[in-house]
């Protein structure tokens, strides 16, 4: 019987068997084992254990470099009554592009007016959703106790004006209204909401 040390490592899933075979004087191999065994040279088994020790050092090293960069920010809901600020309050994590909101929503106005104030939905539009979704629900007639009305909760509500004497009702000129105050205060949607984010308001 040949005498055999066996080494086993796995490379990428999978396991690769190298084998130093040494038969004593007058043996031959005898069984598929050893014949299998005899075929793997004793400087390729090394070469792949010299491999895999390669690989460990570098996996090693990278993993005392990894670190924690960061965690996803989730703000609450906050109940009507805390409502408030420059234009109100709301709040809500991401910018993620967003599916096109159903026909005949506010948020389908809002979204389809983005672009007129030379903003791509795609991009914005969930921005926009995060900070009216806890200003108002989208809701047109939503109103504080601090004054603030409507979708982008203007403060006072008559600010929206500006944009049609329909303020009162008219979701569109509501939310015209408050993509014009984006623009003119923080420069689009996302930067409005990242300054909610850091203050409860916009």
């Amino acid at each position: 019987m040949p005498t055999a040390a066996t080494a086993v490592t796995a490379v990428a899933g999978i396991v690769v068997a190298g084998y130093l075979v040494v038969f004593r004087p007058g043996n031959t191999p005898n069984s598929g084992a050893a014949i299998a065994a005899a075929a793997v040279s004793s400087s390729q088994a090394m070469d792949v254990l010299e491999e895999q020790r390669q690989q460990d050092i570098v996996l090693s090293a990278a993993s005392r470099t990894m670190r924690v960069v960061g965690a996803p920010k989730v703000a609450a809901q906050p109940s009507q009554a805390a409502a408030g600020g420059a234009a109100g309050a709301g709040g809500a994590a991401g910018g993620a592009p967003m599916a096109p909101p159903d026909p005949g929503t506010a948020q389908r106005i809002a979204y389809n007016m983005l672009s007129s104030f030379g903003w791509s939905p795609s991009v914005y539009f969930s921005c926009l959703n995060n900070i009216y979704t806890r200003e108002s629900g989208w809701r047109y007639n939503a109103e504080n106790a601090s004054g603030a009305y409507g979708i982008p909760q203007a403060l006072p509500g008559s600010k929206m004006a500006t944009a049609g004497a329909d303020w009162m009702t008219n979701p569109a000129t509501q939310i015209k209204w408050g993509l014009g105050y984006i623009q003119g205060r923080y420069g689009n949607p996302c930067n409005a909401w990242s300054y909610w984010e850091a203050h409860g308001y916009y």
